[in-house]
């Protein structure tokens, strides 16, 4: 029988297609763990935390090719995709390109529909209410310019979302006199009923869409987005959820929340090819949203609509079904503890200094694995671009009227001397200050 390394080494064998050499040549680290006596295989125990189990994330980081010669601590930006990802994503667009018109139109494209259903069961949704999209913004800009709005109408939402998710509302508005409305939340917070009422306290007669973050991504702040949607029913205002760093991220399913309108990038957190994303509309809503390219009448009832978008690549959308299997084969709650450790073990040794602050909350519930922090008397572009260019570690630096800090993402594949040197960087940078 396998054991739980030997599985998650073969889910990083196809590496050898997409590297220069193979992860287990001889001497490697890899090779040393694979010559291991093997137990048995244990039945998995889902309550089981695996956060600090070293073993088990070196095995799972061994599927990943990233580059160890710098510190990537901004994947809530975009992910690497595992080796098996990248090798799927291969062999599909190679088939692709035997004869396209062929190959990709008639084989590859309707296998999709497996993609589809296959997402729709894993995260909680009926496959009819799922299209497969490109990324977030293109989910959440089919719902914002997807509603018929009349001059005057108001839509709402917070000061922190989105920059482009934003300025789709202010185009909007210059070109249809649409308003947008916008209000201040706390930085953490940690109270879900004052979210909500905040909410409710800006929604006036005129207001007709609500958009809200699930996670804010200047923070990683989760939003009570179920108590959110189930206010604004009361009113009969929709809300548009932009989950662009949630699913995947933390462990729910689309079910539990309620909503009917959801958008997600899943090259984020679930590790699926660049390029891929979706969009949840319930079945009975979307012959009311139009699709941001044109569909045939006949199709406004059915979720693909919103997927005519004319020729695209389907090898991204097929290999996602690899990173599904990766992420399954990972368990959402252990992935979701194992980001929150990575979390704290950077936060709890930074603040330690009293110049450090965190604009994200530690509480659990509130944020998973991003967090920001601001250090007092460090400006934190310069923090941030010395980071990179001196230390070879990319991390964001976040310049917002309500938020100022570096926002910190590790992933799964992260590891506690990749923190460390991170840390090492920035407590040196409070010592001996940043080069003028």
């Amino acid at each position: 029988m396998l054991s739980r390394r030997h599985f998650l080494g073969a889910l990083a064998a196809p590496v050898a297609a997409v590297a220069t050499a193979p992860l287990c040549a001889p001497g490697s680290a890899a090779a040393a763990l694979a010559a291991r006596p093997r137990g048995p295989l244990a039945a998995p125990d889902p309550a089981a935390n695996l956060a600090t189990d070293e073993d088990f994330w070196f095995d799972v980081a061994q599927a990943f090719t990233v580059d160890r010669s710098l510190v990537n601590l901004n994947n809530g930006g975009v992910s690497p995709a595992p080796a098996v990802v990248q090798e799927a994503m291969g062999r599909h667009l190679a088939f692709s390109n035997q004869a396209p018109a062929y190959t990709m139109w008639r084989v590859l494209e309707p296998q999709r529909e497996a993609v589809r259903e296959r997402l729709a069961r894993v995260f909680g949704c009926d496959p009819e209410e799922l299209a497969v999209t490109r990324n977030a913004s293109e989910g959440l800009q089919t719902c914002q310019f997807g509603f018929d709005l009349a001059r005057g109408d108001e839509v709402l939402t917070t000061n922190q979302d989105y920059p482009r998710m934003i300025n789709t509302f202010k185009q909007r508005e210059r070109r249809e006199g649409i308003v947008l409305r916008q209000f201040s939340i706390p930085v953490p917070a940690e109270d879900d009923d004052e979210i909500v009422a905040l909410f409710e306290q800006h929604i006036t007669p005129r207001t007709k869409l609500i958009l809200v973050s699930h996670m804010i991504n200047l923070t990683g702040q989760i939003l009570p987005v179920a108590k959110v949607v189930a206010m604004a029913r009361t009113h009969g205002i929709p809300v548009i959820v932009d989950g662009a760093h949630a699913l995947a991220h933390f462990d729910f399913k689309l079910s539990d929340l309620d909503c009917d309108y959801y958008a997600t990038s899943l090259h984020k957190w679930l590790f699926a090819p660049h390029g891929t994303g979706l969009l949840y509309i319930h079945k009975s809503l979307v012959p009311n949203v139009w699709p941001l390219m044109a569909a045939p009448e006949k199709r406004r009832h059915d979720i693909r609509k919103f997927e005519e978008i004319g020729t695209h690549p389907v090898a991204q959308i097929l290999a996602s079904a690899e990173a599904l299997t990766f992420h399954q084969a990972l368990g959402g709650k252990r992935k979701e503890q194992r980001l929150i450790h990575l979390r704290n073990y950077w936060c709890e040794r930074l603040l330690k200094h009293d110049r450090v602050h965190l604009n994200t909350s530690l509480k659990p519930g509130f944020a998973c694995g991003i967090a920001n922090a601001r250090v007092d008397g460090l400006d934190t572009g310069k923090l941030n671009a010395w980071l990179w260019n001196e230390r070879r570690i990319l991390t964001v630096g976040i310049k917002h009227d309500e938020v100022d800090g570096l926002r910190v993402s590790p992933s799964a594949y992260t590891t506690h001397e990749e923190l460390d040197r991170f840390c090492d960087a920035v407590e040196h940078a409070m010592k001996h200050g940043l080069p003028e």
